[in-house]
């Protein structure tokens, strides 16, 4: 048997880092464009990815209750469809995340000094990559201390938003222009644009999609059956509720279309609300956030990297643990210096909507395994998984077209990939080598 990874996190330590991810990946980075999609249709938009994010969450949860190993929809993929569709959720999973690696190193380098951005995302990659060397613990405890902080500026912004002088001047019952368009949306003013919310909701998720990493990270989490599940539950509620408030207030003091357009859209709101002085703090925020986020899916793609070759659908050598520090050592630098890589060609923008493509056929995969289970087996309520699936595949539809080509292509690249090796006898059928 492979060396299993050692069970030190509690809920506390599994919600800090679903916040970490889901936090600073959507607050900082996929609004503006879902802004561009959606327009004044943006809270309905997030409405929908929420919805989306519950029922996968659920789904996700109760599976990872019943898996709790390394690797999430990959493993449940294998145990409930067949080996081929939890490989194609594990190659989605990990070529998606590896793109959002990129996009937050690039948030992160962009709002510290704009100009050199990939130097600094290298960097930044580099050393957060041998920060997981030392284990998984040390690494939770820097996302909490990366969510305190972040969760700290989001709540100024949010009051500044909500009440700073600019935006006061219409008036607190007025929300302008957010509940303005609101209200106006209800008497038809603003016709519905289902094509545009449904692809604005599809490039939000990539900022609820955070929680995976607390199914990925399965294995060393105490008592799974019960921390997973509600890890889930809180990290996404908290995540919620934040992302309302902030959308509200940003589109309360920034017009959608100018928010379309920002490349930092809440260090733009504070100005716009008259606080200009408060704008290097917000920008801090974002580069904390940024870290926060690229820490934590260095994790959960590591470790979905470690599964897959234990499997031997990835390089058996990169299924080692490390016997001192009991991390997946090797998959760990893999998946760094795969995202250093891509870091040459990377755009912001291209790889949120890339990866969202991916995680949603991932959670696709995930819905239609929660639809296997059993009573016996914690199953939820049959209309979730059902939910999840067919909205995950909408979504994932309806998102920019080079997001939807480049994503049906790398899926193609990773059926061949299988096929090639089932043909050559590789070992695809399922089961870890024997000891």
């Amino acid at each position: 048997m492979p060396d299993e990874l050692a069970r030190r996190l509690g809920t506390t330590d599994a919600v800090v880092v679903g916040l970490s991810a889901m936090i600073g990946a959507g607050v900082f980075a996929a609004f503006a464009p879902a802004a561009e999609a959606a327009g004044h249709w943006l809270l309905a938009s997030l409405a929908l990815a929420a919805v989306v994010a519950y029922c996968n969450a659920t789904s996700s949860a109760r599976l990872a209750a019943l898996y709790p190993e390394s690797g999430g929809t990959y493993v449940y993929g294998r145990r409930r469809l067949g080996p081929l569709w939890g490989y194609l959720a594990g190659w989605g999973f990990t070529i998606g995340k590896t793109a959002s690696c990129a996009a937050m190193a690039l948030t992160f380098g962009a709002y510290v000094l704009p100009g050199l951005e990939r130097p600094l995302a290298i960097v930044a990659v580099a050393v957060l990559t041998v920060l997981n060397l030392f284990g998984v613990r040390r690494s939770a405890g820097v996302a909490r201390v990366i969510v305190a902080f972040v969760l700290a500026v989001l709540v100024m912004v949010i009051a500044v938003g909500l009440l700073g002088e600019d935006s006061a001047a219409f008036g607190w019952f007025a929300y302008a222009p957010a509940s303005e368009a609101f209200l106006r949306n209800a008497a038809g003013a603003y016709p519905a644009d289902v094509w545009g919310i449904m692809q604005g909701a599809g490039l939000l998720f990539f900022a609820f999609a955070g929680y995976a990493r607390i199914a990925t990270l399965g294995e060393e989490v105490r008592d799974p059956a019960r921390t997973i599940p509600r890890a889930v539950g809180i990290a996404l509620g908290i995540t919620l509720a934040v992302y309302a408030l902030v959308a509200v207030a940003a589109l309360r003091t920034l017009q959608p279309e100018l928010l379309a357009t920002s490349a930092a859209p809440l260090a733009d709101l504070v100005r716009e609300a008259g606080y200009g002085g408060l704008a290097p703090l917000v920008r801090a925020g974002a580069a904390v956030a940024a870290l926060g986020a690229l820490l934590a899916l260095l994790l959960g793609v590591s470790r979905t990297v470690l599964a897959m070759a234990r499997e031997r659908d990835l390089p058996g050598a990169l299924s080692a643990v490390d016997p001192v520090r009991q991390v997946p050592r090797r998959a760990e630098l893999a998946v760094g210096a795969a995202v250093i890589v891509l870091l040459l060609v990377a755009d912001l923008r291209g790889a949120i909507g890339f990866s969202s493509f991916g995680v949603l056929v991932y959670y696709a995969v995930a819905n239609a395994c929660a639809l296997t289970l059993g009573r016996d087996e914690g199953a939820p309520p049959r209309l979730v998984p059902v939910a999840g699936l067919v909205l995950c595949l909408a979504l994932a539809a309806t998102l920019p077209v080079a997001s939807v080509v480049a994503g049906v292509a790398v899926f193609a690249a990773g059926l061949v990939i299988y096929l090639v090796r089932r043909t050559r006898g590789g070992p695809v059928d399922g089961g870890r080598p024997k000891a």
